[in-house]
């Protein structure tokens, strides 16, 4: 790389550095270019896209119909606010409540901000519906849960990056280990103020942890026993991720008829973002049932952007191309073949222990302590070989392509994953 190639990047990083909050560590790679399941840096070269942006780029980067979604819309309407109708979002919620399967659907457009909703709906059914005093509501979360980082859901994290000096904290949530069925009975038991219990399907930030078979089910039956919400996080898990059009997969349209992962389970409230979107536009969304959804009133909740025109045609494309591309099935099948062939390596590895995930949502074990920089130097030689991925928690990688790829370009992908770990062995 010449040094006039290598001052492209680093200007552009600088800028970042010297203009922009430092929230964020990110591998030192400077994209300008994305297509399918490629990107491009500002130097031309191009790399497997392993992350899809946390999963909001399922369908691939620009794809031409979601693109041409939010384009066409983007040169008729783009902006209301919620203070008039306009002609898109009905169909926009007509279409994704009978999708997946819902009365109604509230429109955001940040995961956070879904997940902000969605407490909210639970606690006015808790008060309105179930009868708990005003302010007494609480709510069960899972521990290393992920679910944004405003003021609220950290104030139930267990990540102290995220939370040290931002308190105080708000009240009302309930810890429970995950994928403990015990420990979320023993809270229900307890405590007659539980309005719903939160959970990621699969807690992804977290390293993948793959729940028990059979946990949600018991949780959600659990929860109707004691006649409480069963709010699933799908934001990253959701939207053929996992080999299922949702990990719940509840009476989802799933064409998929041996598809992995849990039993059917439906949640009361579901929390959708990211994908979406099919990566090019910010929305989220809740979907729940009338008895539920019908708390909410004009003034109790709102946003000015959460339904915008855009956003109803750019999700309306994003989940037509699911469908149409059958991408849950491919996620599926894919991702049994890239689980299978890393277990040929780590079986006589000793820099990776373990690969886990469903679908393709999966991340590897590195042989080393979560303070350790072996796995963000792995990541290193994984962009230097042509793979773009991050570590999580330290000794985890977490990969995650755009669920348009094929074997082809998983089985390359696999071989440039398993030729830079035996750099590290």
């Amino acid at each position: 790389m010449s040094v006039a190639e290598k001052t492209l990047s680093q200007q552009a990083i600088d800028l970042e550095n010297k203009y922009g909050a430092h929230n964020y560590h990110p591998l030192p790679v400077v994209l300008s270019r994305g297509e399918g399941v490629y990107v491009w840096d500002v130097d031309g070269k191009k790399y497997y896209d392993f992350l899809s942006a946390y999963s909001a780029v399922n369908q691939g980067h620009c794809h031409p119909k979601i693109v041409g979604a939010m384009t066409n819309q983007a040169q008729t309407l783009t902006l209301t606010s919620r203070a008039f109708y306009n002609d898109m979002l009905g169909k926009y919620e007509k279409y994704a409540s009978e999708y997946f399967n819902f009365d109604k659907l509230l429109p955001m457009n940040t995961g956070a901000e879904a997940v902000e909703t969605a407490l909210k709906i639970c606690r006015r059914w808790a008060y309105e519906k179930k009868g708990i005093s005003e302010n007494e509501a609480q709510i069960i979360v899972c521990e290393n849960n992920f679910h944004g980082r405003t003021t609220t859901i950290i104030s139930f994290s267990n990540d102290q990056v995220a939370r040290k000096n931002f308190g105080p904290y708000t009240q009302g949530f309930i810890k429970v280990e995950y994928d403990n069925l015990e420990a979320l009975e023993s809270a229900l038991k307890s405590n007659n103020n539980i309005a719903g219990f939160l959970v990621e399907p699969i807690q992804g930030e977290a390293g993948v942890y793959v729940p028990s078979d059979g946990y949600l089910t018991a949780a959600k039956a659990l929860c109707e026993q004691y006649n409480v919400l069963f709010i699933a996080d799908e934001v990253q898990t959701g939207i053929a991720r996992t080999g299922r059009l949702l990990a719940t997969c509840g009476n989802c349209t799933c064409e998929n008829k041996d598809c992995s992962g849990t039993p059917e389970v439906k949640p009361d409230i579901l929390i959708l973002g990211k994908a979406l979107s099919g990566g090019v536009y910010p929305v989220s969304a809740v979907l729940a049932n009338d008895p539920i959804m019908n708390v909410i009133t004009p003034g109790s909740h709102g946003s000015t952007f959460g339904g915008n025109p855009i956003a109803g045609a750019v999700a309306m494309a994003a989940l037509d191309v699911v469908k149409e591309e059958g991408l849950a099935e491919n996620a599926d099948r894919l991702g049994k073949l890239f689980r299978s062939e890393l277990n040929k390596y780590i079986e006589n590895s000793d820099i990776c222990t373990l690969v886990r995930g469903r679908g393709l949502l999966n991340a590897i074990v590195i042989n080393d302590s979560e303070e350790s920089d072996t796995a963000w130097n792995i990541c290193l030689r994984l962009r230097d070989n042509g793979l773009l991925a991050k570590p999580t928690h330290g000794n985890i990688i977490r990969f995650a392509p755009p669920l348009v790829m094929n074997e082809e370009e998983l089985m390359d992908c696999v071989s440039i994953i398993i030729n830079t770990l035996k750099e590290f062995e």
